[in-house]
């Protein structure tokens, strides 16, 4: 099952932080360790500049290349990140068409190709990892000059997963600097960097991080090298991040009951218009990391839905053809405009319906459980969470501070910094704790 991507503006302005930028399209699949080296003085210059007024109210521009093979997740969790800072982020494709094959069957249209961009000045080009994706970036020349002349200019440039050690480091610009990357690549790095194993590493103009479970910190921290540390805390609030970054996580867990399937778990995961990105592509890349068979749909009348950040989502199928089948779990990601159109959708909330008259799972996060399950009364005699703001519409509030609650066959959520614990929550319930842990560890979401 594959889905198609594009990124937008979703819920309450200021409240979530939201600020579009252009639309990318893209088919679908510690405490916190970001380290600064202090002997940086470019970095320490830089991070004071960034806290000025009118740095803060700039655009400043960002390009996040694609390629086949790229990680979906490290890619949208980026670019929706700084857009929401106001970033004017371009998602330029590397191959010789702006689709792109990227990992767990997400294809991703580019705004342009990277070659339209040869003679562009950027305030940031940030590489996503995956392979072959890291691999494909690497061989694009263009892309090699642009980084390059980043790096001699002293502009900023940043790289997750795979990235550093298989782009950046063959490029020679990191050089004398820190940097860390996935750690299977680690001995790669080594070479042509000091490696070092912080989970987002800033050293001088170039920023680097491990895997999809640090690329929200790494988003972050990009923030506040483009804007200063006050817009970064303003980004980061309403995602509900993690405060200790690496440690295990936990999920809160009442009356419980064994979530059962036939070979397979069968998911539905629906979208609309102005569902939340993040939590969309979360959910089922680690859904899919997981191997249930994942069915994504489109409540609306066609396949392609505007997420919330102008990211174009295609969907598998529309929802009048899903809803002829049965699955294991229907669950719901987030966004305002999203959860209004689950909420109007006859067809989807008769399916829910069904779903818990039949007792079996169905869950949701950020804005639905208080405006698509509340209403309909499928919380009712259940504990749930929702994202922080809509947790008054919640009729039982008891543990609404929670970031992971299940409750029978009900399991709630808060936001796009919850999602991975979220979606690690359900494949605890599939298929056990241990392989949640495997899955968290491999997406370096907790320490390896």
């Amino acid at each position: 099952m594959a889905l198609l991507l594009q990124i937008p503006l979703i819920v309450p302005p200021r409240q979530l932080g939201i600020i579009p930028s252009r639309i990318t399209t893209l088919r679908l699949a510690l405490r916190s360790s970001i380290t600064i080296p202090s002997s940086s003085s470019l970095h320490k210059n830089r991070l004071f500049a960034s806290n000025s007024p009118t740095m803060a109210s700039t655009a400043q521009k960002v390009l996040v290349p694609i390629a086949n093979g790229t990680e979906p997740m490290e890619a949208v969790i980026t670019i929706d990140v700084l857009r929401r800072a106001g970033a004017d982020v371009t998602v330029g494709s590397v191959e010789n068409q702006p689709r792109v094959d990227a990992a767990h069957a997400v294809n991703i249209l580019a705004d342009a190709l990277v070659s339209d961009y040869a003679n562009t000045v950027f305030d940031l080009i940030a590489l996503p990892g995956g392979m072959p994706g890291a691999t494909n970036l690497r061989d694009c020349a263009v892309l090699e000059s642009l980084v390059k002349k980043q790096a001699a200019d002293g502009r900023l440039y940043a790289a997750v997963c795979a990235s550093p050690a298989v782009a950046l480091g063959p490029w020679g610009v990191l050089k004398g600097l820190k940097a860390t990357c996935y750690p299977s690549f680690m001995e790669q790095l080594a070479p042509t960097a000091t490696a070092v194993e912080s989970r987002v590493q800033v050293d001088g103009r170039v920023v680097t991080s491990r895997g999809p479970g640090t690329t929200m910190e790494f988003a972050v921290a990009l923030v506040e090298q483009l804007y200063g540390k006050e817009k970064a805390k303003e980004v980061s609030v309403p995602l509900v991040m993690r405060s200790n970054h690496g440690d295990e996580y936990a999920i809160t867990e009442l009356n419980p009951v064994e979530w059962t399937f036939d070979d397979c778990p069968k998911i539905l995961v629906p979208i609309a218009n102005g569902t939340e990105e993040m939590e969309a592509v979360m959910i089922i890349d680690i859904l899919r990391r997981a191997k249930a068979n994942v069915v994504v749909a489109s409540v609306e009348d066609k396949l392609e839905i505007l997420a919330s950040r102008n990211v174009k989502l295609v969907a598998d199928v529309l929802l009048d053809e899903a809803a002829n089948l049965s699955y294991d779990l229907i669950v719901l990601p987030g966004g305002l405009g999203g959860a209004q159109a689950f909420a109007n959708s006859e067809k989807l909330t008769n399916l829910l319906k069904q779903q818990r008259e039949s007792n079996r799972p169905y869950g949701a996060i950020c804005a639905s459980p208080a405006l698509v399950l509340e209403p309909l009364g499928l919380l009712k005699g259940k504990k749930a969470t929702a994202f922080p703001a809509l947790c008054n519409k919640l009729s039982d509030q008891s543990e609404v501070e929670n970031r992971v609650v299940v409750d029978g066959n009900l399991i709630t959520s808060r936001g796009p910094g919850t999602t991975m614990e979220f979606a690690l929550g359900i494949v605890e319930k599939l298929f056990g704790r241990e392989k949640a842990l495997e899955l968290a560890r491999a997406m370096l979401f907790i320490r390896p």
